[in-house]
């Protein structure tokens, strides 16, 4: 049996389990080792933070000594909050990370503010950071050197971060209180029908002028387990036999790039920028794409990732 077959197996079974995430942390972290920071993932994480920060400044007007005025959004917690702890070192204001479960913990957070520090002391983060605020940087210091004194909700506070645990269509945040709402392969894990209601609520949260940058990752998450198939091979499937592999702990919507270009079209939801990796049509060749996928072209359906930005 393939390696993701059986995996999708596991987490289906997962799916049904209570505390079907803890469950799945442990499953994770013990066997497939998927929720490690590695600094291969550290990097990964990073880079969209250094990403987004890139696209902020080129879209907006705000001039960075007001940065700290900036009150940030970021779609999909997860367990290890390099984006937001990156917004921070670079002067920005408070930053709501909303998810519909609650992952990141106290160790979580010291993991990766460890993951900053030995980076900055060998040089690296130099690349994704190029200014890092003397006060937010003492800060972090001080949180990790003196951790035991902290709990979980004061090292929240003391980083500017406020978790919010909530379906992301229903914020019931004031109109136009976010200056910058971002997200990392989050797009690619949420129902086309439940996406199209957080674009909209981000649409409406969104201030006028403020920037939208969101990463997706439109591969197969399956083949970054198994190298054995490809990152077109959910293409395959029709959508039931999809439904019967899928699973609710770590879902994957298929969309493509142009599905989501749709919802934002049908949104009114202006689109200011598009920076996309066009994969591999050659790739898409060796899979026997379903019949539900007709009416795209090789070279749609080959786009792997990409970043969307708004400006409001």
């Amino acid at each position: 049996m393939k390696k993701w077959i059986l995996k999708a197996i596991v987490q289906k079974t997962i799916s049904f389990l209570p505390f079907k995430n803890n469950i799945n942390y442990f499953f994770q972290k013990y066997v497939t080792k998927g929720v490690l920071l590695t600094d291969s993932h550290f990097e990964l994480k990073i880079t969209h933070a250094s990403d987004h920060l890139r696209f902020y400044k080129k879209h907006s007007s705000v001039q960075r000594e007001n940065w700290n005025n900036l009150v940030c959004m970021e779609l999909g917690s997860g367990w290890y909050p390099v984006v937001p702890i990156s917004l921070f070192l670079n002067g920005m204001g408070k930053v709501i990370s909303i998810d519909i479960n609650s992952w990141m913990n106290k160790a979580s957070i010291l993991k990766t503010i460890e993951h900053f520090i030995s980076w900055r002391a060998d040089g690296r983060l130099y690349k994704f950071i190029d200014s890092i605020d003397a006060d937010r940087w003492a800060i972090l210091l001080e949180v990790y050197n003196d951790a035991e004194k902290y709990s979980f909700t004061q090292i929240c506070e003391q980083l500017n971060l406020e978790l919010m645990i909530k379906d992301a269509r229903a914020t019931e945040l004031p109109d136009q209180s976010m200056d910058f709402i971002c997200s990392n392969n989050t797009y690619e894990h949420i129902p086309g029908e439940i996406l199209f209601g957080i674009i909209k609520e981000f649409n409406r949260i969104c201030k006028k002028k403020g920037i939208m940058s969101h990463f997706i990752d439109l591969s197969d998450h399956f083949a970054h387990f198994d190298s054995s198939i490809n990152i077109y091979n959910f293409l395959k499937y029709s959508e039931a036999a999809w439904q019967r592999i899928d699973n609710s702990i770590q879902p994957q919507n298929r969309l493509r790039w142009k599905e989501y270009l749709k919802m934002y079209e049908d949104l009114a939801v202006p689109i200011t920028e598009e920076e996309i990796r066009k994969g591999s049509p050659s790739l898409v060749g060796e899979v026997e794409i379903h019949e539900m996928y007709s009416d795209f072209s090789r070279e749609e359906l080959a786009i792997s990732h990409g970043y969307i930005i708004s400006v409001a």
